[in-house]
């Protein structure tokens, strides 16, 4: 199979979808512009059959309904590489889940690759040279070089036999059924927002930003409010006004003339030119404020330490990595520390129990609940 088509008509996509709908499997992958944009969105959509590659663009035909349906369709198999994102967008720009899952990415971690990118798993298992050329391109362009296009569909093109390569390996290792359960949970995803965790704001999360006065995380608040509203009128990624460190550097110093501001390091001399005024415009307007306004660091609640499940963690580990070496695979991917953290918590008696615990699954059940129950004893 080579080539690809480009879809840009109603028509086209019923007819893709009519056809996609009879096949067994699909590869399936995204392109947005995170990179680029501040508003980001789905600008490309790739599908590949064993036959066939289409790149659907999304701004010729806004109405992707019909793709939402294949998507949903669980007799049809949907093949992703990492799928977590491309199904968050997808549900927050279309409202799409997808049924019947198999992500290569998760394929290969259990299988105990140690590359798991597309490009090295496809070098390993197909002998594919894949292009990196265009991983951070702006897919909002419109037209697409044809560069840009056949990235796009190589993307997916070698998708279903990477595929067939991975199943193989799982199968020969008796690892297929931990694959399929982590596949179901991944279509549970949902877009929840801007991924941060916890309920600061923005500046308050930057790196960085611990360090700072009440007077200078007011300037900190200022300056990053500024760069939000140049961001969203010149619809571009925030770094592309102004990346985080310069805006520390400047919350640092707080300048108020532009010979100040040309005097921050962390600074470069072409952004001092070319924001200067709006930037000692936000500094003015934090050191304008009383001192009742100045924000204050947020600090999460201490917990207190409990030597007895901090033991029982570390023991945990040990017996995990012991496990994890015996098969070949990292073992944050074997079982991740939260998940280590709330069995210790729970202090399982039997796999019964252990079961039960949130975040446990099946598989890790069957391979680590010996080892589990033994060192929490």
């Amino acid at each position: 199979m080579s080539g690809y088509r480009y879809i840009d008509t109603p028509a086209a996509l019923d007819q893709v979808v009519a056809a996609a709908s009879t096949e067994s499997l699909i590869a399936v992958d995204t392109e947005a512009a995170s990179f680029h944009r501040y508003v980001d969105r789905v600008y490309l959509v790739q599908v590949s059959t064993r036959r066939e590659t289409v790149i659907i663009d999304p701004l010729a035909v806004p109405n992707l309904a019909a793709l939402g349906e294949l998507l949903a369709n669980p007799s049809v198999e949907k093949v992703f590489h990492d799928a977590d994102y491309d199904l968050r967008t997808l549900d927050r720009d279309y409202g799409f889940r997808a049924r019947h899952l198999f992500d290569t990415r998760v394929a290969a971690q259990l299988a105990g690759e140690p590359a798991i990118g597309l490009a090295a798993l496809a070098l390993k298992y197909l002998g594919i040279t894949l292009a990196k050329t265009h991983q951070r391109a702006d897919w909002s362009q419109r037209p697409l070089t044809p560069a840009m296009l056949a990235y796009a569909a190589a993307d997916t093109r070698n998708l279903p036999a990477l595929r067939d390569a991975l199943r193989e390996r799982l199968v020969a290792l008796g690892r297929l059924a931990w694959v399929e359960e982590e596949c179901v949970r991944i279509e549970a995803l949902r877009w929840s927002g801007d991924g941060s965790t916890g309920a600061a704001e923005p500046f308050q999360r930057i790196k960085g930003a611990r360090a700072l006065s009440p007077r200078q995380l007011a300037g900190l608040r200022e300056l990053v409010a500024w760069r939000d509203t140049m961001a969203a009128e010149q619809d571009k990624a925030l770094f592309r006004i102004i990346g985080n460190e310069s805006l520390l550097a400047v919350s640092q110093a707080l300048p108020r003339t532009p010979a100040a501001l040309g005097a921050v390091r962390g600074v470069p001399a072409s952004l001092a030119r070319r924001h200067g005024p709006g930037l000692i415009a936000a500094v003015d307007r934090a050191l304008a404020l009383p001192e009742r306004d100045l924000p204050v660091r947020e600090r999460g609640p201490r917990q207190a330490r409990d030597p007895e499940l901090e033991a029982r963690v570390e023991r945990l580990k040990a017996a995990r990595n012991q496990v994890a070496a015996t098969l070949g695979i990292e073992p944050g991917v074997l079982c991740g520390k939260t998940t280590l953290e709330a069995i210790a918590r729970a202090r399982p008696a039997d796999r019964t129990a252990l079961a039960a615990v949130e975040g446990v699954r099946r598989w890790q059940v069957d391979v680590l609940g010996e080892a589990v129950l033994q060192a929490l004893l």
